[in-house]
């Protein structure tokens, strides 16, 4: 066994030192392979980035309640008199202020995009006063909240940097109502900062809701308080509704885009993947035919095939890992914390995020690249091994 490695070591030892011979070959299947980790990851960190934010949105101890049957805020409508039975239901915190619940109206506006200029579809969410204790974390950064009855709004940090004429001091005219922007503010980077907030009651009749809601959000005593809660309302014959967590909720608003990234992503790394394994097939059998006289002479000095095998897969791996560890480093240079807005197709809204590179990610994509080592360079090691002794001979 100890000659066995010490073989292996031998061979790989050769095999290593003469790449600066071909170092250009060697170099262009490293990029390769570095490329597809690249696009790799960088593809993926963009469901990566969504899912986070989707996560940063949801507590364990809020609730939604939705009509029931509505896939989302867009689909569901709730009476005023629904809203308060929900709002009454045990297990909601109660404080000094009233009940934490929130009945909310929820719209989309037009806004460009500070990128193209091109119009987006902007969450504009009417809230009730509680809806600042209901989402732990909004905090005014510029300017003020909105003053109830007012034609006043308020935007997610997010929003104002990825549309226009968000600013705290403008005016946009959105349904029947022209709106004056009086601050800013961020949410642990919830997809809250992603939305324009306003009085609820102002909402209303600017796109002529009457007297209707979309949504509750409440928050609970504490996360136990949630069987109560939902077992109260759906037992209500007063109420046809549906109650979810609101982690659970905003988990299954990013399914729908982050499945198709993923395999979107999935499918471009492929795609490119078989270039760069072809590249590096290309790499190894040149690197095979140039050492057949080596070769074929260890063999003949009793080198078993194993070795052989071992050494050049060795190689393919090396450059495969070095082209990887390339990759990763630039997709988390380049990409990682990059600000950008995409359509949630379950809300027909902008989502704000930032792509994450995650250690997760730059993992899989080494592990990726060492995929594509192990392919590119397994049939070149097999053709090495079965080199016959005698060519040894006829080219000494």
């Amino acid at each position: 066994m100890r000659n066995w490695l010490s073989q292996v070591f031998a061979v790989t030892g050769l095999n290593l030192r003469t790449v600066k011979e071909r170092q250009g070959a060697s170099a262009a299947a490293a990029f390769g392979v570095a490329g597809v980790v690249t696009v790799f990851v960088a593809v993926l960190s963009i469901a990566a980035g969504f899912q986070k934010t989707m996560a940063a949105s949801g507590s364990p101890d809020a609730a939604i309640v939705l009509r029931s049957g509505s896939s989302s805020e867009m689909m569901s409508g709730l009476r005023h008199d629904d809203t308060r039975v929900i709002a009454d239901a045990p297990g909601v915190h109660r404080s000094g202020a009233g009940t934490d619940a929130s009945a909310e109206l929820y719209v989309v506006v037009d806004v460009p995009k500070r990128s193209t200029g091109t119009p987006a579809n902007v969450p504009l969410r009417g809230v009730q006063p509680a809806a600042f204790a209901v989402r732990n974390g909004i905090e005014i950064i510029s300017g003020r909240r909105f003053a109830p009855g007012k034609n006043e709004i308020i935007v997610g940090k997010a929003a104002a940097g990825q549309f226009t004429g968000l600013d705290v001091g403008s005016t946009r005219r959105w349904g029947e109502n022209v709106w004056t922007v009086v601050g800013e503010f961020t949410a642990n980077g919830s997809v809250a900062e992603s939305e324009i907030w306003c009085d609820a009651g102002v909402l209303q009749p600017a796109y002529r809701r009457g007297d209707t809601f979309q949504a509750v959000y409440a928050r609970l005593d504490s996360p136990a308080a949630f069987t109560k809660f939902k077992d109260s309302l759906t037992s209500d014959p007063r109420l046809n509704v549906s109650v979810e967590r609101e982690s659970d909720y905003y988990a299954s608003q990013s399914q729908s885009l982050t499945g198709i990234i993923k395999g979107l992503g999935g499918l471009i790394a492929g795609l490119m993947a078989v270039g760069a394994v072809f590249g590096a097939l290309n790499t190894m059998y040149t690197a095979v035919s140039s050492r057949t006289r080596e070769i074929a002479t260890l063999r003949a000095l009793g080198f078993s095939a194993g070795p052989v095998v071992l050494s050049v897969l060795a190689e393919s791996l090396i450059l495969a890992l070095a082209g990887g560890v390339v990759g990763a480093v630039v997709a988390y240079v380049v990409f990682n914390g990059y600000q950008t807005s995409t359509l949630n197709w379950q809300s027909f809204s902008q989502v704000s995020f930032a792509f994450a590179v995650t250690p997760r990610l730059l993992v899989e994509g080494i592990v990726w690249a060492l995929l594509m080592g192990f392919i590119g360079g397994l049939f070149p090691a097999i053709r090495a091994a079965r080199l016959p002794v005698a060519t040894a001979l006829r080219e000494l």
